[in-house]
């Protein structure tokens, strides 16, 4: 099956009628007719049937749907690698973090960074870790920001910071003299929470805890982002467990943080791809994720 009929057939599935497909792929209605005719008749049986003005696929369409639809993804996947790979004039940054770095870690580090690369363009993209290693192996950008390590053969992952989960409740719930001292895991039972649904590393750490509390907790909330956590703890939904840099965020007054004990690590770390070495650019751009994160981390303990 050609490269041409695949586009036809995905054309047809989105549009619904030969007309819209034509428009889809910018051809004559005639041609659009001629190509589809050319690839049923390679198949020796129909992909689509008219049904009330709309073609609809045949049993036969609808066994080919799935594979073809992966052929076409990959196809879509391997223009836009194409397209990046194009080498530019211009020095260009570009960045993917997780929603959770993204709102309290780099805009101090883009702050710093402008100081020195005063006219260097900055593409900042927002992705769960899943995605972000999809989007650097496709070279949609060229490095990420996660709390998660990531192993792949073509992506390094660099440790750039240590750090703990921390305890965030609305602010005055605890004494200064409380907050010098770090919060015990047993006192959080029975302690009305706001609860994490995620599905990552942290997430399941941090949960693995809960459920070991004695009598339980009182989870009225679940969330799947540390950001809307911290949100409704402020709001006085009660306490939660964050990583250090949803808690330590600089323009955050309205909550206060405590270390957990025993305590659960956090790491940050860059990734990037293996076969395109650091520029000086983006190792400067670590330099100050580094720096920016250690004065977090710093004035925690």
């Amino acid at each position: 099956m050609r490269l041409r009929y695949i586009e036809m057939f995905q054309a047809m599935l989105q549009a619904e009628s030969v007309t819209g497909a034509a428009r889809l792929l910018n051809i004559s209605q005639p041609a659009a007719t001629k190509l589809l005719q050319q690839a049923e008749r390679q198949l020796g049986y129909p992909l689509f049937i008219r049904v009330m003005g709309r073609v609809r696929l045949t049993r036969e369409g609808e066994v080919l749907r799935p594979k073809i639809e992966r052929i076409a993804d990959e196809l879509a996947e391997l223009q836009q690698l194409a397209v990046n790979l194009k080498p530019s004039d211009a020095e260009m940054l570009r960045v993917v973090s997780t929603p959770t770095l993204a709102n309290t870690l780099i805009p101090n580090v883009v702050t710093r960074m402008r100081k020195t690369f005063r006219k260097v363009e900055i593409n900042l993209f927002t992705q769960h870790t899943r995605e972000m290693l999809n989007s650097l192996l496709l070279h949609e950008c060229d490095v990420g920001l996660t709390l998660q390590q990531i192993e792949h053969p073509r992506i390094r992952c660099q440790l750039l910071s240590e750090g703990q989960v921390m305890v965030i409740a609305p602010t005055g719930h605890w004494s200064a003299s409380d907050l010098a001292r770090p919060l015990s895991m047993s006192s959080l039972a029975g302690a009305k929470v706001v609860g994490l649904t995620l599905q990552d590393d942290l997430g399941r750490k941090i949960n693995t805890r809960i459920r070991a509390l004695s009598p339980p907790v009182k989870v009225s909330t679940w969330v799947q982002t540390y950001q809307v956590a911290r949100s409704l703890v402020a709001s006085g939904q009660g306490v939660a467990m964050v990583d250090p840099f949803t808690a330590g965020a600089p323009t955050e007054t309205s909550i206060q943080s405590r270390v957990l004990e025993p305590q659960i690590p956090v790491s940050l770390y860059a990734v990037h791809r293996i076969d395109s070495p650091l520029t000086t650019l983006q190792s400067a751009f670590l330099e100050n994720v580094r720096d920016v994160a250690g004065q977090i981390l710093s004035a925690e303990t």
